[in-house]
């Protein structure tokens, strides 16, 4: 039997790139859907990949990049009107006559959440339950660990390693394990329809303990530093972080530290039971990313970070309850945090494993 077409949104990003890549080596078919051609999509047809131009808010375009797939890897854009792309994408689904959904959702999500981008990802965790014959499953990951090493190159060549969260615990995932999981069950999605899977690390870290990884794999003194938020936003702003993002993490902060992240012990077998093998160590991942460009010690990257540190003070920083009235964000009548709602609690219990509404 030929083996299915699969499409694979965000194919040009981190989790979307490492689930590309591994379906290319099992010897799938894979189609790339990207927003526009440039160096990554090229990439991608160099290893094989079959290239799709759409617009993520187009329901026509999406209709055509879908067609002639039978399963898709689904990453939501980080975007105010997310939930209209979801429609979209749920409407070309349908209409293509999709057969399987793999779906990145959130730990988070949850409906009443104070963060809109939140309670739009529990929305379309609803949409695509109920697309008729369609076997969908979700991802449910918890902090990545690309999160937490975008900064690593600040412990290279500045020697501290910035902390947000405090001393509040989660299991960083790598990519390459998320999407090792997104793989195993769009090989054989009608055995994962209707379940929630947790992708995690293998184990619980502070910051602190994320900093002494860094500090072994380097090999030299590295200074945990907590950074308030005030201070994050102006980094943020900075490096040219969507504030809609920013807005959102801000109540993730308050969610690690109230221990989301860490509840129902903060890990899962997800990744063993589905691939066959343990979730990477942190430190792995960690030296993963100490090989990359960015953070090799080089005199320019050295020259970039001080010029960089040294211009953070001159940043007014984002003014997040400013940009979110500017944006008529709609608010709960009562927001509660993961931990404060019944509703959470009881929809990411280990003892839920399937979507009541799903249909197959």
């Amino acid at each position: 039997m030929k083996n299915p077409t699969i499409l694979v949104t965000g194919a040009t990003g981190k989790t979307g790139g490492a689930v590309v890549t591994q379906l290319l080596a099992k010897g799938y078919a894979v189609r790339a859907l990207v927003r526009s051609q440039d160096k990554r999509s090229e990439q991608l047809h160099r290893m094989g990949a079959e290239i799709a131009v759409a617009d993520l808010f187009d329901p026509e375009q999406l209709t055509l990049a879908l067609q002639g797939t039978q399963r898709a890897y689904y990453l939501p854009i980080y975007h105010p009107y997310m939930i209209q792309s979801a429609a979209a994408f749920a409407v070309a689904a349908r209409e293509a006559k999709l057969e399987a959904i793999v779906q990145m959702s959130q730990w988070t999500s949850n409906p009443s959440h104070p963060s809109l981008l939140t309670r739009q990802t529990w929305l379309v965790d609803q949409i695509f339950a109920n697309i008729p014959s369609v076997a969908h499953t979700i991802l449910n990951s918890g902090m990545f660990a690309d999160n937490y090493l975008r900064v690593v190159d600040f412990a290279v060549m500045l020697g501290f390693f910035p902390i947000l969260m405090g001393k509040s615990l989660s299991a960083p995932v790598s990519n390459e394990d998320i999407a090792r999981v997104a793989v195993a069950v769009l090989l054989d999605p009608e055995r994962h329809a209707g379940k929630r899977y947790r992708p995690s690390g293998s184990q619980l870290l502070s910051g602190y303990d994320m900093a002494a990884i860094v500090q072994k794999v380097l090999g030299k003194k590295i200074l945990p530093i907590e950074m308030p938020m005030w201070l994050f936003c102006k980094v943020a702003q900075q490096q040219g972080e969507d504030p809609f993002l920013i807005s959102s993490l801000r109540y993730y902060v308050k969610d690690h530290k109230m221990g989301t992240f860490s509840w129902n012990g903060g890990t899962s077998d997800a990744i063993l039971e589905l691939t066959g093998s343990p979730a990477e160590a942190f430190e792995t991942t960690v030296r993963r990313y100490l090989a990359m460009p960015f953070a090799r010690p080089t005199l320019s990257n050295r020259l970039r970070a001080l010029v960089n540190f040294l211009m953070i003070p001159f940043y007014p920083g984002y003014d997040l309850e400013r940009h979110d009235r500017r944006m008529r964000f709609p608010m709960p009548t009562h927001p509660k945090f993961c931990l404060d709602s019944d509703r959470w609690r009881a929809e990411h219990s280990p003892q839920v494993a399937v979507l009541s509404d799903s249909k197959v």
